[in-house]
This record gives structure tokens, sequence and C-alpha cells, in this order.
């Protein structure tokens, strides 16, 4: 009797087995759109000639074809104080290159983009940033008292309206944080920015140990790209209870021929700090 039960369990899971069916969800695509990485970044110290633009085609979320790279586009970007152009060559791989381009600090420049028979246009300012006067490292400010976080130090210039962007990324971590900042409530003084990593078993994320490395940059950016930066940090944790909801965000990238088929990414003229800082005993 056991051995016709185990028959008839195994006939049962079988039937069961084979009347599963495939089901194929069509997923609705949305338009390809251009994709622009136009970070011009001017790093202080430095002559900031050297500057790449990168353009790609924006993909369906389950495609698994990573070479959307777009070529034979003509990017130049001109001063609009002084009238000087500087002409983005294609290196045939989605990176548009130039060697001779003039960062002034506080002026206005403008991208133009022509790609399939469309041009899209956007301008920025090339926004300065204070220096960084000290890092160091502590555990009595962040979240977790027994995390040991880096702190960066710097003094917030008196004119109103300074926005920034950290970029923190530990020597071996595959992706960097970036977090934002403004001097709404303490312009003009000295500002301590600290930051730690939070344990996460799920990605086996380690807090900070003695020994890590940690590099560090501090733009100064626009207050557009401040709110445009934002959101899309905000949408970086995917969706939960308490998370945005991921949307477009549309950049300052304007399709001038055809404003319906408007373009993703952002025109950025940043200075930027940069250093680095090792964890020591404590």
């Amino acid at each position: 009797m056991k051995t016709l039960k185990k028959i008839i369990l195994v006939v049962i899971v079988i039937i069961f087995a084979s009347c599963s069916d495939v089901v194929d969800v069509e997923v609705q695509e949305g338009p390809k759109r251009l994709v622009v990485e136009a970070s011009l970044d001017w790093e202080k110290g430095s002559e900031g000639n050297v500057q790449t633009i990168r353009l790609r085609e924006s993909t369906p979320f389950f495609s698994t074809n990573t070479n959307m790279e777009v070529t034979g586009a003509s990017v130049v970007v001109t001063n609009e104080g002084s009238g000087a152009s500087y002409n983005f060559e294609d290196q045939g791989n989605g990176e548009y290159l130039t060697t001779n381009f003039e960062p002034v600090l506080e002026q206005k420049y403008m991208l133009r983009i022509e790609y399939n028979g469309e041009i899209y246009t956007a301008t920025e300012t090339m926004t300065a940033v204070t220096d960084i006067t000290s890092v160091f490292q502590g555990r009595k400010e962040g979240f977790d008292d027994e995390l040991l976080e880096v702190h960066v130090v710097f003094t917030d210039p008196e004119v109103e309206g300074n926005n920034y962007l950290f970029k923190f990324q530990r020597e071996g971590d595959l992706l960097p944080d970036l977090e934002t900042a403004k001097d709404e409530f303490l312009n003009g003084n000295e500002i301590d920015w600290w930051y730690e990593i939070d344990e996460d078993d799920d990605t086996e994320i380690e807090p900070f140990k003695p020994g890590d490395v940690v590099d560090i940059e501090m733009y100064g950016i626009s207050k557009a790209y401040y709110d445009y930066i934002k959101i899309l940090i905000s949408q970086l944790g995917g969706v939960g209870l308490f998370e945005s909801t991921p949307v477009d965000v549309k950049g300052n990238c304007v399709n001038t021929t055809n404003p319906e088929n408007y373009a993703f990414g952002y025109f950025r003229l940043t200075q930027v700090v940069k250093t680095s800082y090792t964890f020591v005993e404590d």
C-alpha cells in the first residue's frame, strides 16, 4: 500500500509539472532617447583642459544589450561670454574628447549636440568650490556611535546660495556614495560634513575599519543641478515603503528640433577638490 501511494504521488507531480505553461508578458517599451553624460569638472590646481562628454542611447529595462554608444554626433561647447568654441572629437566609442577647454569660473557655457538630424542644447555656469581645510575620523557624530566616520571640514563662502555634491568611495568598493548639501542655514560658517557606512548583510557591505582608504571629492554645483541630482540620489535605493517612486527625471538638455524627443542626462560645469583619508586605530 505504501508503495502504491508513492507511485500515485510521483504520477501527480509529473502531471502538474507537465501542465505548467510559459507565459510571455509583453512589456511596453518607451522610446529610445539620447543619454548625455556631460560633466565638465575642473579640479583645483589643474588646467582643466582635457574634458570628455559621453553619449549613448537609452535601453529598455530588461534589455541585455549594453552596446548603445552614440557615434557620429557633433558636439560643441561655447563660452557665451567670450564666444570661444570647443569641438569635442568623436572617439568612436561613445566618447567625445577635447584637449583645449578653458574653464572660467562663473562663466556661462552652452552645449550643442547634433545627432540624427536633431539639435540638443543646454546652458550651465562653471561653479566654484571652496577648499577642504581638514579631514579626520571619529565615532560620535554618526547615527551609530560605534561606527567609524570620516569628517570633511570646509568654510562656506559668505555669498549665499552655495550648493555642494560629495562623492565618497572606499577603495575596493564597486560604487561610490553621493550626498548633497547647501548653505541655506549655514551660510558663511565652518561646516563639518561627516560620512559613515552602515553594515548591510544583504550586500555584504561592512562599516569602515582601520586601514580602509576612502577617496573624497567635493564639487561646487548650481542650484538647478542640486535639485536634479538630489532627486536621482533619492531613487538610488530602489522602491520601498517610504522611498520615492522612480520617475523620468529630465535634465537641462533640450531638443530644440523636436521637444517631445527630450534627452536624459545633464550638462554641468563644476570646480572640484579631491582628497583621500586612511582610517587608523583609535
